[in-house]
């Protein structure tokens, strides 16, 4: 037994693994196995003697295996680089770093046909992307340029392609993403010609797959050229080639095509199209869709059916409780002030606005008409929208109620159905109160439009329309500085108040704060970039800081804006006349005149015009209508005389004095010119209209004594009074020096029976004024806005100036 065990010799103390390698062959023994699953013979192993090389699928030698004339050890002592070799010569590498390091890599060759075109797919991508971003940015024009270079580019690397390799090994998705985008490119350009002829090349292209889908964009592109026809059948046949899995795509399609069956007219197959979408997945559009084509159909029934259904869609968005904190836990409430403006968040806001605004605008549009009245539809819809998830909006819809009897100038309704509301939650009374404001106001009742401005402010602070409009009271009452105030308050608490804005702007310039009212028009025409009133509010300002060239900027601007505004013309041509500058001062004025013939300022000064460029005749026709719109002022026709008598049609001239004195028979200046003529003439009457003068002359004169010696007696008596009582004095020399300067401002005013002289230069009303009519400058009132923008929403209260 004793042969079998071998001792180590002393000089191997150290070599704690020697021995593995030593084994008896006298028990070896070979046998051949047939492993299953493989394609070799491989000799396994068995536990009674040696090891022989057993091959396995891999080419890995099996443990205790002889490789390189060394028989592996059972173990992995071998594997990991402990070999009694190891220690006696060679030192420890099991990662073979002694072999050196790697032999440098091959130089890429950039001139092989395979590397160019390698590069130029490269460059192909690149341009895709730059024109991707160019779009996203607004410049069209740099997207289209390098979406054409994408393309040219791509048509090039196909060629280079084709000759190196085989037709197969074109790149398909590199050539569609740039058709892809051309045709979209040229979408945004406007270029629909250009857009659809590269669609049409992918979708005929086979080898493209699932480019059917892309006949939608050729279905949108020809509803943007009001081709309804070709737009339903291309959304049709995008309709038939997207598998039915693709659930929210086909829904999508089939609103396109109802939208567009809506603009056709085809109501009943709109109304097909949306109530199979809103069997299928309801939306808020749809649902609204749905409203209009019934509405336009006028089926009663149905649009209240489609109004539950449009208010039965969920939201599918979160409560506002999950953004107040539960606890005093510092990391949920972390976790809560992070989420609770968040883009998530955000958009959960933004669609519930869109409900609210669909909702808003279908109860306005079916409300008159679901009903034998207005209001009684309003009340159907409050109800059904109280038993809603939108109970909050059943508020608002009263307050709508109250402004469409406000547009049907039931003012007593008006005010009924806002009274209502002052029992009501602080949000809604504030609303109410605002409104109810805004219309005593407009009645000129300003204590009771101050009164619920007041409860507007009390119930809601923070409500810059309620502080507008208690501004706007305290302005009529002249308090001014008041009004600054509670103007500027109304900013602070929303700095887009452009109401409070323009207010400001009138109280500052009421206050003659010039340079503060001039900046408070700038800031707000940087808001309101194409307003009237402001544009007008600027130019006026500079007329009043007395810098013409600039107010004549600004109004050119303004009549860019509304050509056809007689009175900002007219304002051109009075500040073109104070300049000096009748040429162009005149080419204003006509224009006035020609837009609004009946300002009797403008014929007046067209008519003094023409006479002092000695065309008389022209100035007939002005003073002619001047005295169609003034027949009871003497001094038109007067001037209609003159104009023939100095144009040398002497007997016209005759005939129309002698019209003028049976009108006027105690005209004096129609007498003495009837004289002139008649003396001249040679004609008999002149003896008898003589006479007629002399009379009156006689008359004025007498008149003219009874004044002086009234005047005189009345002086005596006042300087008898003030000698009496001399410590009055001073007060009665006050009131006799006012008595002087109004009289003397009397006087200087012309009579209706003086002849014409010059034109008068009167200034213009200090706000813009509409063509339609005249209006004051007055703060504009800001009411409560309920109404958002869409087709049925009509303007809301308080954008404009007050009319008088």
């Amino acid at each position: 037994m004793m042969q079998n065990v071998h001792l180590a010799p002393e000089t191997d103390e150290d070599d704690l693994y020697s021995g593995y390698n030593d084994y008896n062959p006298t028990y070896d023994t070979e046998i051949t196995a047939k492993i299953p699953s493989t394609a070799v013979t491989r000799p396994v192993a068995t536990g009674y003697g040696s090891k022989t090389s057993l091959a396995s699928s891999m080419g890995r030698p099996m443990t205790g295996a002889i490789q390189d004339g060394v028989t592996r050890p059972m173990t992995a002592v071998r594997a990991a680089g402990f070999t009694k070799a190891a220690v006696r010569g060679s030192a420890f590498d099991p990662l073979g770093q002694s072999r050196g390091p790697a032999p440098p890599l091959e130089a890429k060759n950039e001139d092989s046909p395979e590397e160019k075109i390698r590069q130029l797919e490269k460059k192909v991508n690149e341009l895709v992307e730059e024109s991707c971003i160019a779009n996203s940015c607004g410049d069209l024009k740099l997207a289209l340029e390098k979406a054409k270079d994408a393309g040219r580019k791509e048509r090039i690397l196909v060629r280079q392609r084709e000759q190196v390799t085989t037709p197969e090994n074109i790149n398909l998705d590199l050539t569609y993403s740039v058709l892809f985008n051309l045709a979209s490119q040229y979408s945004a350009n406007e270029m629909y010609a250009e857009a659809l002829n590269t669609y049409q090349v992918i979708v005929k292209n086979k080898m493209f797959s699932n480019a059917g889908r892309l006949k939608v964009n050729m279905g949108n592109i020809y509803l943007k050229q009001r081709n309804y026809s070709k737009a339903i059948k291309f959304y049709r046949m995008a309709l038939d080639q997207i598998p039915s899995v693709h659930k929210e795509m086909r829904i999508k399609i089939m609103q396109n095509i109802g939208v567009t069956f809506i603009k056709t007219g085809q109501y009943s197959d709109a109304i097909n199209s949306f109530e199979h979408i809103m069997s299928l997945a309801p939306n808020l559009k749809a649902g609204f869709n749905l409203i209009l084509s019934y509405f336009a159909v006028g089926d009663r029934d149905k649009m209240k059916k489609a109004f539950q259904k449009l208010i039965a869609v969920p939201l599918e968005i979160d409560e506002d409780d999950k953004y107040i904190s539960p606890s005093d836990d510092p990391h949920t409430n972390l976790v809560i002030e992070a989420i609770k403006n968040d883009h998530l968040r955000q958009m959960e806001r933004e669609r519930k606005a869109m409900a609210e605004k669909y909702i808003m605008t279908a109860a306005k549009l079916i409300a008159p008409v679901i009903e034998t009245s207005f209001a009684v539809g309003y009340d159907w819809c409050v109800e059904v929208v109280k038993a809603s998830q939108y109970v909050e909006l059943a508020n608002d819809l009263e307050i709508n109620k109250a402004i469409t009897y406000l547009r049907q100038k039931d003012f007593n309704q008006a005010v009924e159905t806002l009274k209502m509301f002052e029992k009501k939650d602080s949000r809604v009374k504030s609303a109410a109160a605002t409104n109810l404001s805004f219309l005593y106001y407009l009645e000129n009742e300003f204590a009771q439009a101050s009164s619920y401005a007041d409860l507007a402010v009390n119930s809601d602070r923070y409500n810059p329309s309620a502080l507008t409009n208690k501004g706007n009271t305290v302005f009529a009452n002249g308090d001014y500085e008041k009004a600054a105030e509670f103007y500027k308050e109304a900013l602070r608490n929303d700095s887009s108040c452009t109401e409070a804005l323009y207010n400001i702007g009138l109280t500052y310039k009421r206050l003659n704060r010039l340079d503060e009212a001039l900046d408070c028009f700038l800031k707000l025409h940087a808001i309101l970039r194409n307003s009237a009133q402001v544009l007008y509010q600027i130019a006026n300002v500079y007329e009043l800081m007395e810098d013409p060239n600039q107010a004549i900027e600004w109004l050119m601007q303004l009549i860019s804006v509304v050509p056809t505004d007689s009175r900002a013309l007219s304002k051109l041509g009075e500040l073109y006349d104070s300049e000096g500058d009748k040429s162009q001062a005149f080419q204003y004025y006509y224009e006035s005149y020609r837009y609004f013939p009946s300002n009797i300022e403008v014929i007046e000064w067209l008519g003094a015009y023409y006479i002092d460029t000695q065309f008389c005749e022209k100035a007939i026709q002005y003073f002619e209508r001047a005295s169609l719109i003034q027949p009871s002022q003497v001094k038109w026709q007067l001037m209609v005389a003159s104009c023939f008598r100095r144009s040398g049609n002497y007997q016209k001239a005759l005939d129309t004095y002698k019209d003028i004195h049976r009108k006027f028979p105690e005209n004096v200046e129609c007498l003495r010119f009837l004289v002139r003529l008649c003396t001249d003439i040679g004609l008999k009457e002149v003896q008898e209209y003589a006479t007629k003068l002399k009379r009156l002359e006689k008359m004025k004169e007498i008149r003219e004594q009874r004044v002086r010696s009234g005047r005189d007696g009345g002086g005596g008596s006042r300087s008898r009074r003030e000698g009496s009582a001399g410590s009055d004095s001073g007060q009665n020399c006050s009131a006799s020096s006012k008595g002087e300067r109004l009289s003397a401002k009397l006087r200087a005013l012309p009579g209706t029976n003086e002849p014409y002289e010059s034109s008068s230069n009167k200034e213009i009303d200090a706000s813009y004024v509409d063509p339609l009519g005249p209006q004051i400058e007055r703060p504009k009132t800001a009411a409560r806005k309920r109404i958002d923008e869409d087709d049925f929403a009509d303007e809301e209260l308080g954008d404009d100036l007050l009319p008088e």
